[in-house]
């Protein structure tokens, strides 16, 4: 480079020469005719362009060097499509609808408890009794009369089919039996209700009553029966997600008291809106093999409203919004350097987010590099020079 500089300098130097007074000019010069004189001009005006060209080539070289220099470091990654599940989590609570305060059909006295707390019993089962008040005496002599309604019935039955009596004898018998018949059937339901049965396999939670106290009839209550087999969680989701929830939506449940997170699905959602906070009822349904999980448990229940098998997913805190609200980030462009790319201002939409990551419905393709770390200088359209994290 020193040696083209000093070519550079002898040539002005020569021109400059040749534009001083001619008394100062060379003697031989004086002696060459015009033409040679403009001939030799031109060849040096010829070498002095040649000269300014290379010049430029080493200025454009030393540039290139300066603004390498004063490049901004940048990191990027490779936006790639990849499963995203957007979730919603609400509170809710455990319920079983096979959860049963057992009042007496019958009033009187409580003759006796057959079931302890605690006890497995199953559908059917006796579990007390009540005093049934004569209900059993009286019984007996309706069956007494049925029998011989019964009997009376017969005869004049036989009779009649013989064309031996009147029809209104046997019109009579048959009433009277068919009386005592129904008599007796009214009698053997109310007797019945002097027993309590289990509407429900369960467990025997509490026995509320004593023995040998007075029941009323619908109000007092004799024990609780609870069946843990079938549990679910119910809650009240607000009325935006109504079209995104739905029945076999997929779910999870957590159960904080038991530290025990749970997989499941929708399995109802409610057709009513409540007016006072616009909720709509969700249900799913809960595993309870060991019987740990009890009703009226606080649980958080987490939704899954959204999904999307091929979502372009970038880092939420790296996306950056104008003074119109329109937001972008950063995406490179090779040059023809190695690791030197153009970054590029481009307008993104977004959709949910999850874990400081969020979706990009518009704007980006699949495997653009989008810048990460350094983005907050960057101007649109600016040299920068990616480095590695690694």
């Amino acid at each position: 480079m020193k040696k083209i500089i000093f070519l550079i300098s002898t040539a002005v130097f020569v021109i400059s020469c040749n534009n001083e007074k001619p008394s100062n000019t060379n003697p031989a010069t004086q002696e060459q005719s015009l033409e040679s004189l403009e001939a030799e001009k031109t060849s040096y005006i010829e070498e002095l362009n040649a000269l300014n060209k290379k010049l430029d080539a080493v200025n454009q070289a030393i540039l290139g060097k300066s603004e390498t220099k004063k490049q901004e470091l940048v990191t990027s990654f490779e936006v790639q499509p990849q499963a995203f599940e957007h979730t919603i989590e609400v509170q809710a609570n455990v319920r079983t609808r096979q959860s049963l305060e057992l009042l007496p059909e019958f009033g009187g006295r409580l003759n006796k408890i057959l079931v302890k707390e605690g006890q497995k019993v199953k559908k059917g089962s006796l579990l007390a009794q009540i005093d049934d008040s004569g209900l059993q005496d009286q019984l007996e002599q309706m069956q007494l009369q049925l029998e011989l309604a019964k009997t009376t019935f017969d005869r004049t039955e036989r009779l009649w089919n013989q064309k031996i009596g009147s029809e209104m004898m046997y019109l009579e018998a048959k009433t009277r039996y068919l009386t005592a018949e129904k008599q007796v059937a009214q009698m053997q339901e109310q007797l019945a209700k002097t027993k309590v049965y289990a509407p429900f396999s369960g467990v025997i939670d509490e026995i509320i009553a004593k023995e040998g106290g007075q029941v009323a009839p619908g109000m007092t209550p004799l024990l609780r029966l609870i069946n843990l087999d079938n549990m679910y969680v119910e809650s009240s989701v607000p009325e935006n997600y109504l079209v995104n929830i739905t029945e076999g939506s997929k779910a999870s449940v957590y159960i904080p008291v038991l530290n025990q997170t749970q997989e499941t699905v929708v399995r109802q959602t409610g057709n009513y809106i409540s007016p006072g906070n616009r909720t709509f009822r969700v249900e799913a349904p809960l595993e309870n093999a060991e019987g740990l999980i009890k009703p009226n448990l606080s649980a958080r229940l987490s939704v899954i409203d959204y999904a999307n098998p091929k979502a372009l997913m970038i880092p939420l805190s790296i996306v950056r919004e104008n003074a119109a609200g329109q937001k972008f980030v950063f995406v490179l462009t090779p040059t023809e350097t190695e690791e030197v790319f153009t970054a590029q201002l481009t307008f993104v939409e977004l959709g949910k987010s999850k874990a400081e990551m969020i979706e990009v419905t518009q704007g980006l393709e699949p495997n653009a590099l989008v810048v990460d770390e350094g983005f907050r200088l960057l101007q649109d359209q600016q040299i920068v020079k990616r480095i590695s994290t690694n």
